[in-house]
């Protein structure tokens, strides 16, 4: 699952997860955390944050539940720390890049990526300082980003918690 920052993923998510599916979270919030509690104020300026997103993001995902049968709902992805490197202008390391056609050639993930669309506004916290025409920019290139690597992009239109979660569930 993606989509811009602020666009109610983490409330989707969370019911998804009240409702007994697997959720596997998300890394850079949680970098971004740590950072300022640590004292630096804007980790992502630093060309290095991408790949730390990365590596979280491995091993998360080396630690989450390999039932086959199991839906697993993933916030966000390695794909998603790429569109992060093209928003910001950092470089995406060789040994990024080759876990990213790794995961691609692997098919760890589904080719459909829900795609939370935004809400027409955007709510500022600790961890999100963007503007809401800045994250329609991130939108647009994270929508890029996944198709440019073959993904299906299914639309999670604008609408109530309890709306968007049922098309989740009636698409999977």
């Amino acid at each position: 699952m993606t989509g811009a920052p602020g666009a109610g993923k983490t409330a989707i998510l969370r019911q998804l997860e009240l409702d007994g599916y697997s959720v596997v979270e998300e890394a850079a919030t949680d970098l971004i955390s740590l950072a300022r509690a640590r004292g630096i104020t804007e980790p992502w300026t630093k060309p290095s944050f991408i790949d730390s997103v990365a590596n979280l993001q491995r091993r998360r995902l080396a630690g989450a539940s390999c039932q086959l049968d199991e839906v697993q709902f993933h916030d966000r992805s390695a794909f998603c720390t790429a569109a992060l490197a093209a928003y910001l202008g950092h470089p995406v390391s060789g040994t990024f890049a080759r876990e990213l056609e790794g995961i691609k050639a692997d098919a760890i993930y589904q080719r459909r990526v829900f795609f939370v669309q935004n809400l027409g506004f955007i709510t500022p916290s600790e961890a999100r300082r963007i503007s809401f025409e800045e994250a329609l920019r991130f939108e647009r290139i994270h929508e890029e980003t996944y198709r440019n690597f073959g993904f299906e992009i299914v639309a999670v239109k604008p609408g109530s918690l309890s709306e968007r979660v049922a098309a989740i569930k009636a698409a999977i």
